[in-house]
């Protein structure tokens, strides 16, 4: 456990200081106070997160069992909120606004499902080592949890968060699978969202479908729906093998890059650090990844092993999504990139579920 807590803690913090020095790097020129402090925001943000990485990786991670429904009730508590009183910034309305912080319930969700997830395909007695759904029916294996996701989920894509939205739908569908559900149910559920897929276009936002469009051809809209990805591709592309240096990227500091500092990070990052800070970056990713990982793999209580799982899926699915979306290998949807992006939600949560890691990890075979 002391190597994983090291080890992850360290190269979190190294990716979390390349996310503050390129929040600064697109920010610092620009007019207005707000502009001029959003990097000490981002220190703030990061000394919290490192208070809720040692708070949960000291605490048993088997409380999250006792303590799974009333988080999943506060999740969708959190999203009506928001519906009824979300704040709205770029045109979504995800936001609860808290005094001073804009709280993002969405980043929430994502770790609470991973939670009520975990819960609901183990067994209590973490003695057993068993899978519950080894005896479920497909009522009980595939569309009660079906339900449990999709409430959270619609809620989601309404604000509209497209990109968390998907992410839980993958995690669900990694989580059954590796739960030992029977695959035939699985390609039930599969086979389903193929045949409803045509008619979800329909509602769709307007902007979302111009991003999917946009994706297949982004010259289709040079300066409207396709900028962005344009100007991201230029540049990762421009940035050569060492980059143009910190503080001197063209697309950044002359605010071509919409949201330099946010969803549009990685891009910002690479054009001043070049290939060889990406490929470093990509690294120190893969390292948490392959630790995650690692973790489930020796993991002996299921609820801890489908817990480490899901945690690991989230934070590489949002990883892989944020990144492809910045080579305009993906369409845009509004993702953060987990340590990396401007915003105390995501650092938050991002913390925690590495601490809750670090924990599982500590106790796996104290039982």
């Amino acid at each position: 456990m002391r190597n994983s807590f090291f080890i992850i803690l360290v190269v979190a913090l190294i990716i979390a200081l390349f996310g503050i020095l390129s929040i600064y790097s697109s920010t610092y020129q620009k007019e207005g106070d707000v502009w001029k402090d959003i990097y000490k925001r981002q220190v703030l943000w990061l000394a919290i997160g490192l208070a809720c990485y040692f708070v949960f990786s000291n605490l048993s991670y088997r409380y999250l069992w006792d303590w799974a429904h009333i988080i999943y009730a506060f999740t969708i508590f959190f999203l009506l909120l928001v519906v009824v009183m979300g704040a709205v910034r770029l045109g979504a309305q995800r936001w609860l606004r808290i005094a001073w912080f804009n709280f993002q319930p969405s980043e929430f969700v994502k770790l609470a499902m991973a939670i009520s997830l975990a819960r609901y395909y183990s067994k209590k007695d973490a003695s057993d080592i068993r899978v519950a759904s080894g005896s479920m029916g497909i009522l009980r294996s595939l569309a009660l949890p079906l339900l449990l996701v999709a409430i959270p989920v619609g809620l989601i894509i309404e604000q509209p968060d497209l990109g968390s939205g998907l992410i839980i739908i993958f995690l669900f569908i990694a989580v059954i699978y590796t739960a030992g559900v029977k695959l035939r149910y699985l390609f039930i559920l599969l086979g389903s969202g193929l045949l409803i897929m045509p008619f979800f276009w329909n509602f769709l936002k307007d902007y979302q479908k111009e991003r999917l469009l946009v994706f297949l051809n982004p010259n289709m809209d040079p300066l409207g729906a396709g900028y962005t990805v344009i100007q991201s591709k230029i540049a990762v592309g421009s940035s050569g093998i060492f980059g143009k240096g910190w503080l001197a990227g063209t697309q950044s500091q002359l605010h071509f890059l919409p949201e330099a500092h946010t969803d549009f990070i990685f891009a910002t990052f690479t054009e001043e650090w070049g290939f060889l800070g990406s490929v470093v970056l990509l690294s120190l990713y893969y390292i948490l990844i392959r630790r995650g990982f690692m973790i489930a793999g020796r993991t002996q209580d299921n609820f801890g092993k489908f817990l480490a799982l899901g945690i690991t899926l989230v934070l590489g699915i949002q990883i892989f999504i944020n990144i492809a979306m910045n080579l305009g290998l993906a369409p845009i949807v509004g993702l953060p990139l987990p340590l990396m992006s401007y915003g105390g939600s995501s650092m938050f949560v991002t913390f925690t579920a590495l601490g809750i890691l670090v924990n599982i990890d500590k106790r796996r075979a104290v039982f």
